[in-house]
């Protein structure tokens, strides 16, 4: 153990204290569940099943929801189960409802020896696979010490994540030197994670390509499109506050001009900041309905309906024609594209899409990526792509979506397929073909 990593480690026992307080306050606001608080420190809530176990551990809503494909292709092992971790409750509420038969979700223990050690004795996994980002160094020591065979799937490195750990060079190499495969994201990714000390390292792209389209009722989708019949929509997804929410309320009030009765739908990053972004809408004299205030489509004198309930983005992108996608002009790497695209959303984004660069470079390449890097250039794309469709021609939106649709199909098989040709090789004996 490097010095570096030997301090972390001493800092991280002398703060449990610290951290059990801490968690038990983000209970109270909902941040945590209660009921379950426990694994959180590595506590079992449920025995361990027999036969081999695949551990997958994802961060957040996003990571779970690209690890579902490979958890699902994992599990045609016959004999195989799989344990996934995630460290939301939102990440949980989405697994809940969506892991396949033989999979379970816990809460990953947060990142202090005692709570590592707990989990991994209990649970005991053949394989554990880290998605995205996830480098916690007490539960990666903790593993390797165990002998447990790891790897990293759709890897990515941020760019504050590679100045970070070009500081600690041997503390870098010690925790990624325990990994047997690491499947990265873009050439780019895999080049920082080789000189950080990751060895066979390939390049993948995302698991995000192969994700199920967001699910939504059909019912709410009927009532939305009669709602909306004739009226131009758009929705800014995954909004931040600050200059992008600012952006998104200029660029309805400029494009309103050229497009009347526009109805912007915002869906802020955080739903639970829903009144405080109504309340900003009625400062600038715009209407303001929010979906957790009633369920009911917005009325024609709504023009800013504020999406402030959880796991519905699914229905906002198939009721109107055009997203834009928030977390890029907010300068926060950019949120996922490819969940518009996939249900024929024409898709927009901000200048910083960090988080998403292959997928931007995709589009890119296919003359599929359109940027607006403020309210005045955002609100004349909408302006331009809800126009009405020309005489004898598709409209511009509708070649736009086409162009992304295009761009991202084909695409979910490359990923999970090198996914798995990486994985193949560690999976536990007895797991079955």
């Amino acid at each position: 153990m490097t010095a570096a990593l030997a301090l972390y480690r001493a800092a991280a026992r002398a703060a449990e204290p610290l951290v059990r307080a801490h968690l038990r306050r983000r209970a109270a606001r909902g941040l945590e569940d209660p009921a379950r608080l426990g694994e959180r420190f590595g506590e079992a809530s449920a025995p361990r099943p027999p036969g081999p176990l695949v551990w997958i551990h994802a961060a957040s809503v996003g990571e779970a929801a690209s690890a579902l494909p490979l958890i699902a292709r994992l599990l045609e092992a016959p004999n195989l189960r799989v344990l996934a971790t995630t460290g939301t409750v939102t990440s949980a509420r989405l697994l809940a409802g969506r892991l396949p038969e033989r999979a379970m979700h816990r809460y990953a223990p947060v990142d202090l020896p005692g709570a590592a050690a707990r989990f991994l004795d209990h649970w005991r996994p053949d394989l554990g696979i880290f998605v995205e980002s996830e480098l916690w160094p007490n539960l990666i020591a903790a593993a390797r010490a165990r002998g447990l065979r790891m790897a990293l799937a759709q890897a990515r490195m941020s760019d504050r994540s590679w100045r970070r750990w070009r500081r600690f060079p041997a503390a870098a190499r010690a925790l990624l030197g325990g990994f047997a495969a690491a499947v990265a994201q873009t050439p780019r990714d895999a080049e920082r994670f080789r000189a950080l000390g990751a060895p066979a390292v390939t390049v993948g792209g995302t698991l995000k390509y192969a994700a199920a389209p967001l699910p939504a009722d059909p019912r709410e989708v009927a009532a939305w499109k009669r709602a909306l019949a004739g009226r131009p929509a758009w929705v800014a997804a995954s909004t931040h506050p600050g200059a992008e929410e600012a952006a998104v309320f200029a660029a309805h009030e400029a494009a309103r001009a050229q497009a009347p009765g526009l109805l912007t739908v915002v869906a802020p990053r955080h739903p639970r900041r829903g009144a405080e972004l109504a309340a900003a809408a009625a400062a600038r004299g715009l209407r303001a309905a929010r979906r957790g205030a009633g369920k009911d489509p917005p009325g024609a004198g709504v023009d800013v309906y504020v999406a402030d309930t959880m796991g519905e983005l699914g229905l906002f992108y198939r009721a109107a024609p055009l997203a834009f996608v928030g977390g890029s002009i907010a300068r926060r790497g950019g949120h996922n594209p490819i969940e518009p695209i996939q249900l024929g959303c024409a898709a927009l984004v901000g200048p910083d899409m960090r988080n998403f660069a292959g997928v931007a470079d995709d589009l890119r390449a296919a003359a599929a990526l359109r940027t607006a890097p403020g309210g005045a250039a955002l609100g004349a794309a909408i302006a331009e792509l809800l126009r009405g469709e020309p005489p004898g021609g598709e409209t511009a939106r509708a070649a736009l979506a086409a162009r992304q649709k295009r761009a991202i199909d084909g695409k979910a098989a490359g990923a999970l397929d090198a996914a798995l040709a990486a994985l193949a090789p560690l999976l536990p004996a007895g797991a079955g073909a």
